[in-house]
């Protein structure tokens, strides 16, 4: 149950995201989920593979390279679904950056930022 509340709340971020920022357009709610779900994917799947593969970059400096990580994965999710659109690079690192701060405060709401107690 917590997975597709997540899932939802995602797409609102999303939704919140093209709101904010004209970069990012989103057609409608259902894009909105489908676009929440591939970057989900392509964050579980395919970020930890170029996180390894560019770790001397990111240490170099300081772990600021995995801004451009975050922003190639929502672009990459763009390219690969029609009703969601990315306006080039400087786009998605903006947009990537308003729906991490937007997925941060979804974990908090539903207590995965609190310690469990024992």
């Amino acid at each position: 149950m917590r997975i597709i509340i997540k899932w939802l709340l995602s797409a609102v971020a999303l939704l919140a995201v093209a709101y904010l920022y004209s970069g990012v357009q989103v057609a409608s709610f259902g894009s909105a989920l489908i676009a929440a779900a591939v970057i989900g994917l392509l964050n579980m799947v395919v970020r930890p593979v170029l996180v390894v593969l560019t770790l001397p970059v990111t240490v170099i400096t300081l772990g600021l390279f995995l801004f451009v990580i975050n922003a190639l994965l929502f672009w990459a999710a763009s390219g690969l679904l029609g009703g969601f659109h990315v306006n080039g690079f400087v786009a998605a690192l903006i947009g990537s950056l308003l729906y991490s701060l937007l997925g941060l405060l979804i974990e908090a709401a539903l207590g995965g930022l609190v310690p469990s107690r024992r």
